[in-house]
């Protein structure tokens, strides 16, 4: 799944132990907008559905629960949801949860709510643009599970301003977080796991899930496969799977 993060202008303070200076403006740390030519029904789906589902980001945030029918138990939310496999499984498996998924590449948005509608799933709410401006908006302490799955690494050195997972961007998980909710990042690059890791170290608040291996080379059964990961696997690049509690008090 790509990242999903973009230039919010925003401008970070101080010096980062990532080795990343925290003076410089940040980047939007995914490529193209869109791909091949959208079908007549997706488009219309992009017309119709995803002005329904889309968060309002220019009014302060609700109550999260309020913005899906019902009252959802919890509200996740998926940065980078790719093509949307991993958000429809856990919506379909979990109706009685909300979860808001955040997308910049079109063609992904538009498959994931042709899936949403034959599915006729109606908790999910979607943002078509930069993830951390909805880490922005969202209030404090207001999110039960947050997933970032197979970001863009962005390995080259010069790229390093574009990697979604740096230490601003773990502030605003850690905030967003409630106490006890979980922080799941899945990676084929052990270079991007090893610096989430030294991310999450500059937080108290972040406990990393994991006392044996096979707790982060092994994906979790409610953690479904998603197409970036099949192909990765199938390049013969080994996948990490990192899970962190957000403990009571930072």
């Amino acid at each position: 799944m790509g990242s999903n993060s973009k230039a919010g202008g925003a401008m970070q303070t101080g010096p980062g132990p990532d080795g990343i200076s925290e003076h410089s403006t940040e980047l939007r740390s995914y490529g193209r907008r869109k791909g091949h030519r959208l079908t007549p029904r997706k488009q219309s789906l992009m017309e119709t559905r995803l002005p329904e589902l889309r968060l309002d980001l220019s009014a302060p945030a609700p109550g999260l629960s309020a913005l899906f029918p019902g009252t959802p138990g919890q509200v996740w939310l998926e940065i980078g949801f790719g093509a949307g496999e991993h958000l429809i499984w856990q919506a379909e498996h979990h109706p009685a949860t909300g979860i808001i998924g955040c997308e910049p590449f079109i063609n992904g948005v538009a498959s994931l709510l042709g899936n949403a509608e034959r599915k006729r799933l109606t908790n999910i709410r979607l943002h078509d643009g930069d993830a951390r401006e909805v880490l922005a908006w969202l209030p404090e302490a207001s999110i039960d599970r947050l997933f970032v799955l197979f970001p863009d690494p962005w390995p080259k050195k010069r790229h390093a301003k574009r990697r979604l997972i740096r230490r601003s961007t773990m502030a605003e998980i850690v905030r967003v977080l409630k106490p006890g909710g979980e922080f799941r990042l899945g990676s084929d690059s052990a270079e991007y796991l090893a610096r989430t890791l030294l991310a999450a170290r500059n937080f108290d608040a972040l406990e990393w899930l994991a006392t044996r291996p096979s707790d982060w080379r092994e994906r979790p059964e409610d953690w479904p496969e998603t197409r970036y990961e099949q192909k990765a696997r199938a390049a013969g690049r080994v996948c990490g799977y990192l899970r962190f509690r957000r403990a009571a008090s930072p």
